[in-house]
């Protein structure tokens, strides 16, 4: 079934939205309830997707009809995005990005509209396009009880964090350290580690390399240390998502810090600031409903600024629905 098609079979569940109030702003949830197949299926980010879910409350369409379906990062292995669509949950930007492209390029199969990224394209090509509706950044986070945050070492260049994540600066404050980095597939492990300018394969062997992003509950020594998403972080301890922040806070980078203290905000002159995106198929971007959702500043999606704001992203205005990023992962 196409997305014009769908935009038809969601109706009749848009008619029970509204009886219910759909035009409130109701709390974020997981995946939509079983059986409710939205028009628009998404994967991906664990950054993005309490966010994404949230927009999928309030973006409707003429009829009243939630448009957004978002699937979280993790829960149940497999996910059933709609009848005869069940498929393994993708865990990440990358995992989620992949999917997409593999069902565009299996013509059996229509079961993901769209994938969550905190990342890029990372390969030139036409076959996706990247669609940016929000601005977050990376910082890094560690234990307040531990002396990694004491004074002098709340900020650390980008100097060394790559020599913390190569393993050649092994301490810092007397305490041996222990870096942490997302699963392989995070959008936020990648970002990270090109602004450190490492590889994956340039990871020293002391990192631990599997742990869930935006997790502040993983770090349980003195000496952990991990790149966390910014706004994931002030949604946390908002109490805006489930607050898993544990006992960190975020540090400086090069002397600047990640959120502004006074009003808990991102903080826009961060030097880790990335956008965030919302993956569709290139082939698709004249979809009515594809363009009318994601594409252009006006969109559903950057209309609802405070939706975003309200989980810890910054808006992007007029750079908002671009999309003149394009690739094929």
């Amino acid at each position: 079934m196409n997305v014009t098609s769908r935009v038809r079979a969601g109706a009749v569940v848009g008619a029970v939205a509204l009886a219910l109030g759909a035009f409130a702003a109701p709390a974020a949830i997981a995946d939509p309830p079983a059986t409710e197949y939205r028009i628009l299926a998404g994967v991906g980010s664990d950054t993005t997707q309490d966010v994404v879910n949230a927009l999928g409350n309030v973006v409707l369409n003429a009829s009243g009809s939630k448009i957004i379906a978002s699937y979280d990062a993790t829960g149940s292995a497999s996910i059933t995005t709609r009848s005869g669509c069940a498929i393994s949950r993708p865990n990440g930007s990358s995992a989620g990005i992949t999917a997409l492209a593999t069902d565009v390029n299996d013509t059996t199969k229509d079961c993901i509209d769209f994938a969550r990224s905190s990342r890029g394209a990372k390969t030139t090509g036409t076959l996706l396009t990247w669609i940016p509706f929000a601005k977050d950044a990376v910082s890094v986070a560690v234990r307040t009880d531990s002396a990694l945050y004491a004074s002098g070492a709340q900020d650390l260049t980008t100097a060394q964090l790559k020599a913390i994540y190569q393993c050649t600066t092994t301490t810092l404050n007397g305490v041996t350290l222990t870096p942490l980095l997302p699963q392989t597939g995070s959008g936020t492990r990648s970002f990270f580690l090109e602004k450190l300018g490492l590889t994956d394969a340039q990871v020293g062997s002391c990192v631990s390399q599997s742990v869930q992003e935006n997790n502040g509950l993983a770090l349980d020594t003195a000496g952990d240390i991990a790149p966390y998403s910014v706004a994931q972080y002030i949604a946390q301890v908002s109490g805006t998502v489930t607050d898993i922040h544990g006992a960190t806070d975020l540090i400086k980078v090069n002397g600047t810090a990640p959120y502004n203290a006074s009003t808990f905000t991102l903080n826009t002159a961060f030097s880790f600031n990335r956008d965030v995106y919302n993956v569709v198929p290139t082939a698709k971007l004249t979809d009515a409903t594809i363009s009318s959702t994601f594409v252009g500043s006006t969109s559903k999606v950057c209309a609802a600024t405070s939706t975003i704001t309200a989980y810890g992203f910054g808006t992007l205005g007029s750079n908002c629905g671009t999309t003149t990023q394009q690739g094929l992962n």
